[in-house]
């Protein structure tokens, strides 16, 4: 039996996550499938009732996927709560290219990675410099609280 893996991320605004981590992770808004003009019209053709539909919701793209093919579809699930407590898991953005890259070309890598994900709303908890292990490494929050690493 094939199995493909969907990563779901709790949100309370899909629009900000799919912009935001379809830059962090060089994946693509999902297009709505077989020429609907929106998810939203595909939900609504395949008979989901107005009423289970939130304001809003569809209308836009709410996943992103690889365009290469490769990685798994992430879909950003719209939900009234908010985050409250550290992740379980998170994302390495594995940029650096390795214990085998100078450390010095690391840092820059990550550096720039950094400030772009900056630029589109992350933000820096702390900079993970420890030349002794070869390690330079940024822990980081997306726009909605939630950690990952840029290695």
């Amino acid at each position: 039996m094939e199995m493909t893996v969907q990563l779901t991320i709790d949100c309370s605004d899909p629009q900000r996550m799919v912009t935001f981590w379809a830059e962090a992770l060089g994946y693509v808004p999902e297009p709505p499938p077989n020429g609907h003009t929106t998810w939203r019209a595909y939900w609504a053709a395949m008979g989901v009732p107005e009423a289970d539909l939130p304001s809003g919701a569809g209308d836009v793209p709410e996943s992103i996927i690889d365009p290469a093919g490769r990685g798994p579809r992430v879909w950003f699930q719209q939900v009234p709560e908010p985050k409250i407590a550290k992740n379980r898991w998170h994302f390495d953005l594995k940029v650096g290219g390795g214990r085998d890259v100078p450390l010095e070309v690391r840092r820059q890598r990550v550096g720039t990675t950094v400030e772009r994900l900056v630029k589109v709303g992350a933000t820096v908890l702390r900079i993970k410099d420890e030349p002794d292990m070869g390690l330079y490494a940024a822990a980081m929050r997306d726009p909605e609280g939630n950690e990952f690493d840029v290695v």
